[in-house]
């Protein structure tokens, strides 16, 4: 199967781009592949300074993919991720208990934190994969479905919190938590960044001719290119790592009112920032034509409002209960 076949399902066949790569046919995929998977772009001096004002070549080899079963087994981590994180989630909106109190539930004895992708046992796996992402093209591919294993990581954190019997347990807990997240998201960073770049060198460049890779641009190259916003270390991760430090600080020194109101404005702040990149991403695969990619986005962000719903229907609970409270406390003084 050609790296275009395996693209085709995720975000359409068809594209110019990948239709001007694949002119030299089999030579081409493997220019395809080099240009998504480049790392290292160099920009050469030109004398064409109307037609060809910019000259890049890529200046790094790629090992290459992974064999499908490695992807196979990737995707039914990611899935499992999915469905641990969903189930925990309904039973915490059935159970009404706000994901964080007393002592969480597992399954068959074992503890929650051991079956969510942000816990201790799982958490080290996302980062593997991640860090490994960049060869994993098949069946599930991180350089376009890596984002959605990243919000999969960031609403377990900030849907779940960390349970230990001690506070120093608890810190190391929270703080590894905080590390994973960060370097969850330096990782995806490495994968998507560069595919990111290829696109906009596959889509607004041309063949000079001069080498295999060797494009010529208008405009300089960007990292990351220009058409997508979408990045793993952003003020979303910023914002997650802020909540989960304030958790920390609240558990070890005692939660006072305005600690209370900090971590939970912060939370509040994270979780909004989790469902916009949510929602920007699942308009961006929608934009690229691909139906898997689209479902899959689609499933994690179903996931992140569910999480917004319990956490706004909690919310509201909690006033009433208050309300009601006060104007039982106020009945009780006017007799």
């Amino acid at each position: 199967m050609s790296y275009d076949q395996m693209l085709a399902p995720l975000f359409g066949a068809g594209r110019s781009a990948w239709r001007a790569a694949q002119q030299g046919g089999g030579g081409g995929d493997a220019v395809t592949r080099q240009i998504l998977k480049c790392t290292r772009w160099q920009l050469e001096e030109t004398t064409d300074f109307v037609t060809c004002p910019y000259h890049y070549y890529c200046d790094s080899s790629y090992p290459g993919d992974y064999s499908a079963a490695v992807g196979f087994l990737v995707a039914a981590f990611a899935a499992y991720c999915f469905l641990s994180t969903l189930a925990f989630t309904v039973l915490d909106l059935v159970r009404g208990n706000g994901g964080g109190g007393a002592p969480a539930a597992g399954v068959r004895g074992i503890k929650r934190k051991y079956l969510l992708p942000s816990g201790p046992f799982l958490l080290p796996l996302v980062l593997l994969a991640l860090a490994k992402g960049q060869r994993v093209n098949a069946v599930f591919p991180l350089a376009q479905l890596g984002p959605a294993l990243l919000l999969l990581l960031q609403a377990s954190a900030l849907a779940f919190r960390n349970e230990a019997d001690g506070d120093i347990r608890y810190a190391v807990l929270e703080a590894s938590t905080v590390s994973g997240v960060l370097h969850a998201s330096l990782y995806l960073d490495a994968v998507v960044l560069p595919y990111y770049t290829g696109l906009e060198a596959l889509r607004w460049s041309r063949f000079s001719g001069e080498c295999a890779s060797c494009l010529c641009r208008m405009e300089p190259l960007v990292v990351g290119g220009t058409a997508v916003q979408y990045r793993g270390l952003s003020k979303t991760a910023l914002a997650i790592i802020f909540a989960l430090c304030s958790r920390m600080v609240c558990r070890i020194y005692g939660e006072e009112r305005l600690s209370a109101w900090t971590r939970s404005a912060l939370e509040a702040v994270g979780w909004v920032f989790v469902a916009g990149d949510a929602v920007y991403l699942v308009g961006w695969v929608a934009a690229e034509g691909g139906v898997v990619g689209v479902a899959a986005y689609s499933l994690v962000a179903g996931l992140v409002f569910l999480s917004v719903f319990g956490k706004v229907y909690r919310f509201l609970a909690w006033v009433e209960t208050r309300q009601s409270q006060w104007k039982s406390s106020l009945c009780h003084s006017v007799v």
